[in-house]
């Protein structure tokens, strides 16, 4: 067996560390009590009535406004593509810098949610990134500028500048 070389992608534990764990208050799963973790019913309808128009919006320079009024900061240029699902409880959480491009049916989370806990993290996408089709991004990642992920990745970690990673979970290419 030929030994692989050490991963020099940022430790899932740097993303752990920028969680914010809080216990399901009552005896059902965490995601019953979503009301008091996101401001209560209204917002989340609006944030998810947003996202879905966005979501089918072919013109980028009408996107962008309706992410930022959701709380995004979102820099200029940046290009998300059709079908992006963006976190409908804390869309306030993600950054997006200038000039990236986010691909066709990716989801950006900026929180997980088990039986017995909730998890809630900020995603920050630097400048110049690429990220394909069909990712997933994790809470508490931090990916860095000119970044590349390949299509179809789980994001579950910090990406480095400049790296260009991709698989599930995933692992730098080069």
């Amino acid at each position: 067996m030929i030994p692989t070389p050490p991963d020099d992608l940022g430790s899932s534990a740097a993303r752990k560390a920028r969680l914010h764990i809080a216990p399901s208050p009552g005896p059902h799963n965490a995601l019953w009590y979503y009301a008091r973790y996101t401001g209560g019913y209204l917002r989340v309808m609006r944030n998810a009535a947003l996202i879905q128009l966005a979501r089918y919006l072919p013109f980028i320079p009408l996107k962008l406004p309706l992410y930022r009024a959701l709380g995004m900061k979102v820099g200029d240029h940046s290009s998300v593509a059709l079908m992006v699902m963006l976190d409908i409880f804390f869309p306030q959480d993600i950054t997006l810098g200038e000039n990236c491009v986010i691909g066709y049916n990716t989801t950006i989370l900026c929180h997980e949610v088990t039986r017995s806990e909730w998890r809630r993290g900020p995603v920050v996408i630097g400048r110049d990134v690429t990220i394909g089709a069909n990712c997933t991004i994790l809470p508490g990642v931090v990916i860095g500028d000119g970044a590349t992920v390949s299509a179809m990745s789980l994001v579950n970690r910090d990406v480095p500048p400049g790296a260009l990673v991709g698989g599930v979970p995933i692992r730098r290419i080069r």
